[in-house]
């Protein structure tokens, strides 16, 4: 629906799982929305084209018959609102499944199903043909020209990002593996420096980048590790490029390796919130794709101000180094252990060295297993976990993805505390 792309069902569906029909029958998400968005993405114009290939019974048998065209597998697909079984129990009738709802019955008798095919690899073949004869979409725009491969290797990348994540690494380095001809016109290269902001191509589409920055910075005889935290002039200027990729038709990619915003009365006295809002409300009401790349950290607002699951990104995938959560777990454990010592030494219990590191390791070790992009997976946080020289490949598809579509609006981002 957000893209406006085609739709191939396969389907083989026993309807609703009767014994937790109070989890996913009732509820306006739960079994009804799914024949909505049948009929909604009908009305928008979207092709949907259903092959049977199984037995689809009662609710699991109107999604392919309110598709615009559906295919059935002789002797293997069936479609009926009750089986052969539930039809004797309820009426009385004797009858097989295959004269009940089978392709014979369907394609000759009911009309129900507009295409009958001998088998599997038929029913693949007739899809195929059927999709490519669909009609030339309106597109959005999104300018394109001849590629160019990266200088570096895809595969640069498994030694770019550094294993421990307390070290520092430069994200252009792995932005060089990834964009046309290791290209980038940065902005603003010199302000806001835990942030890289670049427009470049990816295998020829035009994109503007929002990168994380771990970089050791020289100060003087000093050096200043700007680890992965958003400051207030990095916040402000990836407000300022997102709005600019708005303005151009640009879409949006998010390289994320963040802990957070930065914290203490420096940062809070200069208006840390303020800046930071800016920045999530530039990036919420952006009217152009945005696609999230979750490289190592991505902890707390940062995740949000970096485009996470909760701003529609169009595609959100995550390298097997990504860490999901709202902090990381050492630092989680530090600070619900001292919330626990002082709630036990306030009930008067005595706190041994051996009882804080339990407390600590039982709260650490929760929240390791939680911040995995494997459980984030696995909950649809993610879209996937992608192997890092793959990166390109996605972003292009996605983009392509999302051509499909025009924005509804225009940019607009309301009220912004400058």
């Amino acid at each position: 629906m957000e893209n406006r792309l085609p739709i191939i069902y396969l389907v083989d569906s026993a309807g609703v799982y009767l014994p937790m029909q109070d989890e996913i029958f009732p509820d306006k998400e739960h079994f009804g929305r799914i024949f909505r968005n049948n009929a909604m993405m009908s009305s928008m114009g979207i092709v949907q084209i259903a092959a049977v290939m199984g037995s689809c019974v009662a609710g699991g048998a109107y999604l392919p018959i309110m598709s615009d065209e559906s295919l059935i597998v002789n002797k293997t697909g069936t479609i009926f609102l009750a089986g052969s079984y539930l039809v004797k129990a309820a009426i009385g009738e004797t009858i097989d499944n295959e004269t009940l709802g089978g392709a014979l019955t369907h394609t000759e008798i009911s009309g129900v199903c507009d295409y009958k095919t001998e088998n599997d690899q038929e029913c693949l073949e007739t899809i195929r043909d059927l999709v490519g004869k669909i009609g030339k979409s309106e597109e959005a725009g999104f300018d394109r020209i001849e590629a160019l491969n990266p200088l570096r290797a895809a595969k640069d990348i498994y030694g770019l990002l550094p294993s421990n994540r307390a070290k520092p690494y430069d994200v252009r380095e792995i932005i060089s593996c990834i964009v046309d001809d290791s290209k980038i016109t940065e902005y603003k290269a010199d302000y806001g420096k835990t942030m890289v902001c670049a427009y470049a191509r990816i295998d020829g589409w035009s994109v503007g980048i929002v990168a994380n920055q771990r970089e050791v910075v020289k100060n003087g005889k000093n050096e200043m590790q700007l680890g992965g935290v958003i400051y207030n002039d990095s916040a402000d200027k990836s407000a300022r490029f997102i709005m600019n990729c708005n303005q151009k038709n640009i879409p949006l990619v998010f390289l994320t390796d963040v802990t957070g915003f930065m914290v203490g009365s420096k940062s809070e006295h200069a208006g840390i919130i303020k800046d930071g809002a800016k920045m999530v409300n530039a990036m919420a009401n952006s009217v152009v794709p945005k696609f999230s790349i979750i490289m190592g950290n991505s902890y707390g607002a940062g995740n949000y101000a970096m485009c996470g699951k909760a701003y529609d990104p169009r595609l959100i995938v995550g390298w097997p180094t990504a860490e999901i959560a709202v902090m990381s777990g050492a630092a989680a454990a530090k600070t619900l252990l001292q919330i626990e010592v002082a709630s036990l030494k306030s009930r008067g219990e005595e706190i041994t060295k051996e009882k804080e590191d339990e407390i600590y390791n039982k709260i650490k070790d929760k929240y390791d297993a939680q911040i995995s992009p494997y459980y984030a997976a696995s909950r649809l946080w993610i879209d996937a976990i992608i192997d890092p020289k793959e990166t390109r490949k996605l972003i292009s598809m996605g983009i392509e993805m999302a051509n499909h579509k025009k924005a509804e609006k225009a940019y607009n981002v309301g009220v912004i505390q400058v």
